[in-house]
This record gives structure tokens, C-alpha cells and sequence, in this order.
């Protein structure tokens, strides 16, 4: 009997530096699922898009879908095909779903253990879920694998110790400044990233803590709740001399802080350091940047490194969860597999998504 194949097609940080991912992440995902709606056997899709990854899982009639996910999103991308195929991970089967369980649980994660994916895989399930994309097979497998990531979050030490993107940037200015108490503190972007760096400043003792995010009411929101102020996003370049401390996480498809208003800012302030801290990808602060006498810009790599000082306790963790991981795919796979051969004929065409007028991509 002919069976239809479970798949997972993308790339990560292990093999793309933050400059390719740059490139890699999607800036609409509605218009990237309207693309994939004419492939033709595939019968299932969920777009992973983070800072770290851009994954497609998806069920076809046969793993000819997956190489025409792969074309779709090459095409969208302008990106060389050739290029992909060097960084690109494929796995189907079995393997897929212990992929997803595994990133779902933050072992794959740059920073392991670290809480956020997992909100980001349900993210993406549900966007799946709203456009129709997702059939029986997605559905148990992502149900499945949010069930087995909370069980090793609980039942090992994977996620003890601070990891997290947030809480590396407060270690990071930490060790830079000593005491954040009198530091001015400027975070750009209100995002769940954004929210997250602002409370662990001002849980770590920023007491000049400034919000600045597109959507002024979204900005207004975030500050009130952790009695900072606001700063208009518009406004960024003019005050940017007043901080010590700047924290980066839009969604912007391009730099947001460039090096010439870097530089301005420096020249009012020449003999007080700046430490910018870009955890954006695409980056939100124009590399070049690092040149500037007195300025220390940190992007997301740069955190991932600083974070592995914290790995030591987790990861004498990781035999045991992928122990765990590897019974609860096995266990999945044993039903999820019947399902797929029982699947003789393509099914209908993926339905066409409602468009997304918002079309950004994922937070970091």
C-alpha cells in the first residue's frame, strides 16, 4: 500500500549564521501559505517561523510535496536553492515528529531549555489551525508534542538556570555596568520579547526603565504595567543619547538604529559606553555599529554564546528527555503511521488562507 509522508523541511541556527537567517525569515506567512495552496499532493502545512528557525511540517501524498514546499519557499525567498540544500534539515516519519517534540521542549533551541519556543510552536499550530491547514495527522502530532515538551519541563531539570534571551541581556549589562540602578534603560519593541527584557530589567533593579514600540498604545500598555515611561518610536534617534542601555526586538524587516544616528547620539555623550543589545532578527541595529568607539552591540548569536556558561546542569539533562522524547515518538509513530498509509489518494487542495493584514513575521 502506498503511504503518504509526515515531513518537516527548514533551516536552523546550526547551520545558519544570523546573517543567512536574516534572509531566511519569512515577512508574510500569509503570502507564503497562498503560494503553497496550489502545490499539488500536499495536504497538510504549519509554518514554524522564529528567530532561530524556519520550518515547514506538512503531510503529502509523498515526499515530492516536500520538495515542492522547498521550491515555493526558495522562490518567495529568493534565496539560491543550491544553498538551502547545504543548510537545510529534512527529516520525515517518525524522525519528524521526534524533531518537533524535541524542538518543542527546547532541546533544539539555541539557548536550551529556553521557555519561548514552546509558545512559539503553539503559535504556529494555531495560525495553522485558523487557515485550515492542519488535518488529523498535524493535529495529533503537535497535540502530542506539546504534551511530551510539558512532561520533560517538569520532569527533568532541562529549563533550570537562566537561559533565557531576556535574562542573558540583564547578565550581560550586569556584567558590564555592575548595579543597573542607576542606569537609563531604553527598550525598543513591545513584542513578547520585548516585554520579557523589560521586566527582567526592572526585576534585576532598572529603576530609568523607557518603552518605545510602533503601536503607542501597545507601548503604553507594557510601560504602564511595570511603572516605566514611554518614548515615541519615532523619536528613537533623537533620544537616543539619554540611555546607557538599549534593548532591541522589533519585527522590522530592516535596521531600525542605524550607525550614522549611533554615531550622532555618541557625540553627545563621547565618554559615557553604550551597550546595545539586538536580539531582532531581521537585526534591528546596522552592524557597522560595533565600530563606533564606546559602543557594545550584542546581537542574538552573541547572546547564545554568553549562554553557554548556564548550560552545564542542563545539559546533563539532555540524554534523559531525549530518552523520553524518543519513547513518546515511538508511541505516536505506531498510531500516526496506519493513518498515513490508509491515505491512498491526495486529498483536496489546501484551502486558501484568509489574507493577514498584518503580515509580520514571528517574534524572536
Amino acid at each position: 500500500m502506498s503511504e503518504s509522508c509526515l515531513f518537516v523541511i527548514g533551516a536552523t541556527h546550526h547551520t545558519a549564521p544570523i546573517g543567512v537567517r536574516e534572509k531566511l525569515a519569512l515577512g508574510s506567512e500569509s503570502g507564503f501559505r497562498q503560494d503553497l495552496a496550489g502545490v499539488s499532493g500536499l495536504t497538510e502545512i504549519a509554518v514554524l517561523n522564529t528567530c532561530n528557525r524556519i520550518e515547514f511540517y506538512g503531510v503529502g501524498v509523498d515526499e515530492g510535496a516536500a520538495d515542492a514546499v522547498q521550491a515555493a519557499y526558495c522562490a518567495r525567498q529568493r534565496f539560491d536553492p543550491a544553498e538551502f540544500e547545504r543548510i537545510r534539515v529534512r527529516l520525515t516519519g517518525r524522525d519528524a515528529a521526534l524533531h518537533l517534540f524535541e524542538v518543542a521542549s527546547g532541546l533544539d533551541s539555541q539557548l536550551l531549555g529556553e521557555n519561548e519556543i514552546f509558545g512559539q510552536v503553539k503559535e504556529a499550530y494555531a495560525a495553522a489551525q485558523s487557515c485550515g491547514t492542519t488535518g488529523a495527522v498535524l493535529n495529533r502530532v503537535f497535540q502530542k508534542a506539546f504534551q511530551a515538551a510539558k512532561h520533560v519541563r517538569t520532569q527533568t531539570g532541562i529549563s533550570s538556570g537562566q537561559v533565557s534571551v531576556a535574562n542573558v541581556a540583564v547578565e550581560l549589562a550586569t556584567n558590564i555596568f555592575g548595579s543597573l540602578a542607576g542606569m537609563r534603560i531604553l527598550v525598543l519593541g513591545t513584542g513578547e520579547i520585548g516585554e520579557a527584557a523589560a521586566r527582567a530589567f526592572r526585576s534585576r533593579g532598572a529603576a530609568d526603565l523607557a518603552v518605545a514600540g510602533r503601536r503607542a498604545n501597545r507601548a503604553a500598555e507594557v510601560a504602564g504595567a511595570l511603572g516605566a515611561s514611554t518614548v515615541l518610536f519615532d523619536e528613537r534617534d533623537s533620544r537616543l543619547a539619554d540611555y546607557d542601555i538599549v534593548v532591541c526586538s522589533t519585527a522590522a524587516p530592516a535596521a531600525v538604529l542605524g550607525r550614522s544616528a549611533i554615531a550622532s547620539a555618541m557625540r553627545r555623550r563621547p565618554a559615557r559606553p553604550l551597550l546595545l543589545i539586538d536580539m531582532a532578527v531581521p537585526r534591528d541595529v546596522e552592524p557597522e555599529a560595533a565600530g563606533l568607539q564606546n559602543v557594545f552591540l550584542y546581537n542574538l548569536d552573541d547572546l547564545a554564546r554568553i549562554a553557554e556558561e548556564n548550560r552545564s546542569a542542563r545539559e546533563a539533562e539532555i540524554a534523559r528527555c531525549r530518552a523520553i522524547l524518543a519513547h513518546r515518538a515511538d508511541g505516536l509513530w505506531r498510531h500516526v503511521r496506519p493513518r498515513l498509509m490508509a491515505m491512498a489518494h491526495p486529498g483536496p487542495a489546501l484551502a486558501q488562507p484568509d489574507p493577514d493584514p498584518a503580515g509580520q513575521a514571528a517574534s524572536p
